[in-house]
């Protein structure tokens, strides 16, 4: 729990999920039980193991790979939590389950990184940490000395980075730093994103934010609550973080990108910014896939993991890195 003043004579502003409270004095508490209270369905048929990769900032990732040997060296995935830049974590077990799936479904290094946290730490802390734990994963490359846990099954030639929601915002802005060949982590090769419900913003709002219904697993007022908490102070949605294509934002039509799947719920209220995110890429020529699940919400692959569109999801994603292997 953090607690910086005196929550107890001040009002609540803010709440998020039940584990972050914001006070009117400025103090912030954050609980350190997750928002959602699933059981770990941990059989051993993966292990894992953390690493700090950031100690300057005490920040964490989760290592996952599949227990059997393997006799191929497997491909990297980072899987970066949601949780709209304010909350979540790697280790909170809706995150852990789904990492468990996607290392044993896609036969891959699975990476979960932590990242620093909103109002506490506001944009672009998140995206600069995203950064770093990739720069971590060419630290190890290169190292005289490296972990072989890791290294004695990853092929750092097929690396592919994946984020949900907030996490997805952090996969797009790692795609256009990086940019097509991502030279600057050699021998690192990152060979595509995969953007699960990208949390993107602006100031104009779009019909399915406009429209989509309030009860809504995130809704409109938990959108701008996770926006008001995370942008940088005396910016708005419009920031090119946030809004790739706002007035202020410089244009992505002359920036070398690698293959990126767009995936989001034809119910979630991000619809439309995902949509034409995709669109908008697309028509500069990028290779863009969009993928809609007709009726789904914001997070329902790792709401019910199991579920028939989640092993759908699963089976898009196997498909994308495979062709985008080479």
């Amino acid at each position: 729990m953090s607690n910086t003043g005196t929550a107890a004579t001040a009002s609540l502003v803010d709440e998020c999920r039940g584990v972050l409270f914001v006070y009117s004095d400025g103090s912030i508490v954050r609980l350190p039980k997750p928002s959602f209270s699933v059981p770990v369905h941990d059989d051993g048929s993966v292990v894992w193991k953390d690493v700090v990769f950031d100690p300057v900032h005490d920040l964490s990732l989760r290592l996952y790979k599949p227990a059997l040997p393997v006799s191929t060296k497997l491909p990297i995935f980072y899987y970066i939590h949601g949780g709209g830049f304010c909350i979540g974590s790697r280790a909170w077990p809706n995150c852990q389950n789904y990492c468990f799936n996607l290392a044993s479904e896609l036969q891959a290094v699975i990476i979960s990184p932590d990242y620093r946290l909103a109002p506490e730490n506001r944009l672009p802390a998140a995206i600069e940490d995203g950064y770093m734990a990739v720069k971590w994963l060419q630290a190890q490359a290169v190292a005289n000395e490296p972990d072989t846990w890791l290294t004695e099954v990853a092929d750092f030639g097929k690396v592919f980075i994946s984020g949900d929601s907030a996490g997805g915002n952090i996969a797009h802005n790692l795609a256009v730093r990086l940019k097509a060949g991502s030279l600057e982590l050699a021998p690192v090769r990152v060979k595509g994103y995969i953007l699960l419900a990208p949390f993107l913003g602006g100031t104009v709002r779009t019909k399915s934010e406009a429209e989509g219904p309030r009860e809504a697993f995130l809704n409109l007022e938990l959108i701008d609550r996770f926006w008001r908490l995370s942008i940088p102070i005396g910016e708005t949605t419009d920031h090119p973080l946030i809004n790739p294509f706002g007035p202020v934002s410089p244009s992505l039509e002359a920036v070398d990108l690698d293959p990126i799947l767009v995936v989001v719920g034809g119910s979630d209220l991000l619809k439309d910014r995902a949509e034409d995110y995709a669109k908008t890429l697309k028509n500069f020529g990028k290779k863009v896939e969009y993928v809609e699940f007709e009726g789904k919400q914001h997070g329902f692959f790792t709401i019910d993991p199991n579920s028939e569109d989640a092993n759908r999801l699963m089976q898009i994603i196997k498909h994308f890195i495979a062709e985008n292997s080479s």
